[in-house]
């Protein structure tokens, strides 16, 4: 149920259940979370690109599934929801979206590091229209991806949030007609794997910790990640490739 292919440095993982709406099941959760694995433990792969087949890009848990008694199936031990939410993972993923991703699957979304999403998406947490609580992150990162207003209206109405705005409120780094989300997603994903690897994994840790953390241990954050990048067969190509003016060749260690 979920593909995993790769292109160039890229890895695509593409969740395939789109005749229920590509709702997270215990299938979905155990290949999100290998494809997660595989996607780390290649050294040729430097990204991941998440994205969904047919019209829905996910609309969460599969309430069919919960009703069967199997809700605890949708989560993986170190995944957590959909094997992706509270992964620990050093490689940056780029959500493609071309659809709806409401619940659970705003919720994967939200732990992807950039988003691509076409003009037929939406965004939203309707949770608590059926008295439940988005158990999946979604309460806590929705608030640091828009304005705090637009995030508790979201959060309190269960309304969905369509593409347009949530990309001119910032969520959404690109914006593409529908049909292009994946395409468009690929290539920023080359622009990442432009740059060193290890220099872009060591800043991303610092920068995802800046919501948490004080300034004084993202300092020490900062001088470790520069530490380890200075360490890395990488650290001289860059100086050398603009002196010999060509294009770098990163070896990602």
């Amino acid at each position: 149920m979920v593909d995993y292919s790769k292109r160039g440095n890229t890895a695509v993982l593409t969740i395939r259940r789109p005749e229920a709406r590509n709702a997270v099941n215990a299938e979905v959760a155990k290949g999100i979370e290998a494809g997660l694995d595989r996607l780390e433990s290649d050294s040729e792969v430097w990204i991941g690109v998440v994205s969904a087949d047919g019209p829905v890009f996910s609309a969460g848990a599969d309430l069919k599934a919960i009703a069967a008694g199997e809700a605890l199936t949708l989560s993986t031990e170190r995944g957590g929801f959909a094997g992706i939410t509270r992964r620990d993972r050093v490689k940056p993923l780029v959500a493609a979206v071309d659809g709806p991703a409401l619940a659970g699957g705003c919720e994967i979304v939200l732990a992807c590091d950039l988003v691509v999403a076409s003009t037929a998406a939406s965004f939203g947490l309707p949770e608590v229209k059926r008295s439940l609580v988005a158990a999946a992150g979604g309460l806590f990162r929705l608030p640091r991806a828009l304005p705090p207003a637009v995030a508790m209206e979201l959060i309190l109405t269960g309304d969905p949030l369509p593409a347009e705005r949530a990309h001119a409120l910032g969520m959404v780094n690109e914006l593409v007609a529908p049909g292009e989300a994946l395409t468009a997603a690929l290539a920023l994903a080359e622009r990442v794997c432009a740059n060193a690897p290890v220099a872009v994994r060591e800043s991303r840790g610092v920068a995802i910790a800046a919501h948490t953390a004080d300034d004084e241990t993202l300092w020490q954050m900062t001088e470790e990640a520069m530490t380890r990048a200075a360490r890395s067969e990488d650290f001289a190509e860059g100086p050398r490739a603009f002196i010999e003016k060509r294009a770098p060749v990163w070896k990602g260690r």
